[in-house]
């Protein structure tokens, strides 16, 4: 069987964790043993991107522009302006209701998936391309839907015309967590047969871990303080950062503590200008540093010199800051909300996003509190052996052959009712397949 993966992504083009997980996912994937070949398709723009973790089950192939991206055709739609609306019913008119797309919104594949020879068709991140196969769908989160005062409504629109599309036609949509899997269910009124829980690992496991040469230049490169709190995320607005500086004034001002964060991530320009106003204004400019964007290799690196991991983002749907920071050995305090105390299991320090106290309360416990650092560090280093690329690609490769009308082994089936959520042994299996 040969399962197509829509992979067009071009890389460090501000597509965060959804980016970092596809490449895991294929580099797992690629590793498997079975009779299964993997076509994973390529932004004809970065074609290569993904070829150093092409396994030997994989062939990578460059496939046609995403349609967002499709520049002239979006340009011949602008000047046309108030005359689409006719030109379309004129269309309806000429073209048979049966040959007319029904989903004009969504890519379609024009033959390109079918060629392949592929049984299934495997979209990893938001994007669906129609095809006559059965697909497998990632929408990975409905943020939009939570916290609409965060998109543009366009965004939400075109978001809502794709998703609900996507999930409809799709054979299993993929969520990556139980909460998500219960809001997809709930928002797009899908059966809850049709969407598989399958979660994340560390998406940096893909790359070399730091040397202790790595640690001493990424420390020296970027003059990084002795101790530092880190938080890697986008700089988008959910991400919460302004209530995290608050928490820092707030102890620096109440209680005389002093606590240096290093943030990396891409500075997107819509929210990035509130965000150094803010830092301005708390006259954090010397106590909070903006990395931007790292390499794989880097972000390892910070991972183990912070002295801990805070994450107040305000909406997660697998949140990949935590499993690495875990990989890492590095403790995590973390929001409880969506997702993240379903991930944590007992292995962080939750807060409440919301509030500045609650949030100033947990930084402040992080950075005095070595016991309650080196618990969490056990706690994470357990809980992370709940999780393994391997068992996800076991996983995917399940619902791939499921899509295909073929008959289950006892392994597929049995990782396809595992109980992702509740941390330790569940039965059976253990983490990495072992029994």
């Amino acid at each position: 069987m040969k399962v197509a993966i829509n992979a067009r992504l071009v890389p460090s083009s501000g597509s965060g964790g959804v980016e970092s997980a596809v490449l895991a996912l294929v580099r797992a994937l690629g590793m498997l043993d079975g009779p299964e070949q993997f076509v994973v398709l390529a932004h004809p723009d970065a074609p290569d991107w993904l070829q150093p973790y092409i396994g030997p089950n994989q062939r990578l192939v460059p496939g046609p522009s995403p349609p967002h991206e499709r520049e002239p055709l979006a340009a011949i739609k602008s000047r046309l302006g108030p005359l689409r609306p006719l030109l379309r019913a004129a269309w309806r008119a000429v073209v048979r209701p049966s040959t007319a797309p029904r989903w004009p919104w969504l890519e379609e594949s024009g033959g390109v998936l079918e060629s392949l020879g592929c049984a299934v068709a495997h979209m990893p991140y938001q994007c669906y391309t129609r095809s006559s196969l059965p697909t497998v769908y990632n929408p990975h989160d409905l943020q939009h839907l939570h916290f609409p005062q965060f998109f543009d409504p366009g965004v939400i629109a075109r978001r809502e015309r794709v998703y609900r599309a996507a999930c409809g036609l799709a054979h299993t949509v993929v969520a990556g967590s139980a909460w998500i899997k219960r809001d997809i269910e709930e928002k797009y009124g899908l059966p809850a047969t049709k969407v598989q829980v399958i979660p994340w690992a560390p998406p940096t496991q893909a790359f070399s871990p730091p040397t202790p040469a790595l640690l001493d230049e990424v420390r020296r490169r970027h003059a990084l303080p002795a101790d530092f709190a880190y938080y890697p995320a986008m700089i988008w607005e959910h991400k919460n950062h302004l209530r995290l500086f608050e928490a820092l004034a707030r102890l620096r001002d109440r209680d005389g503590l002093r606590i240096d964060l290093v943030c990396t991530g891409m500075p997107y320009p819509p929210f990035w200008p509130r965000v150094a106003e803010r830092l301005r204004e708390l006259a954090l400019d010397s106590q909070v540093r903006f990395l931007g964007m790292v390499t794989p290799t880097e972000l390892r690196a910070l991972y183990r010199l912070a002295r801990f991991v805070v994450v107040p983002t305000l909406f997660e749907a697998a949140s990949g800051p935590v499993f690495e920071a875990w990989q890492e050995g590095a403790p995590v305090a973390c929001s409880a909300v969506t997702s993240l105390p379903e991930q944590a299991g007992g292995a962080a320090l939750l807060f409440d996003p919301l509030s500045v106290d609650a949030l100033a309360d947990a930084v402040r416990r992080m950075a005095t509190d070595s016991n309650l650092r080196d618990d969490l560090v056990r706690r994470g280093a357990t809980r992370l052996r709940d999780f393994s690329w391997d068992r996800t690609a076991r996983a995917y490769r399940a619902v791939y052959r499921r899509a295909a009308g073929m008959t289950l082994a006892e392994d597929d089936l049995e990782l396809l009712g595992w109980d992702w959520a509740r941390p330790g042994p569940t039965g059976g299996r253990g983490a990495n397949g072992d029994s």
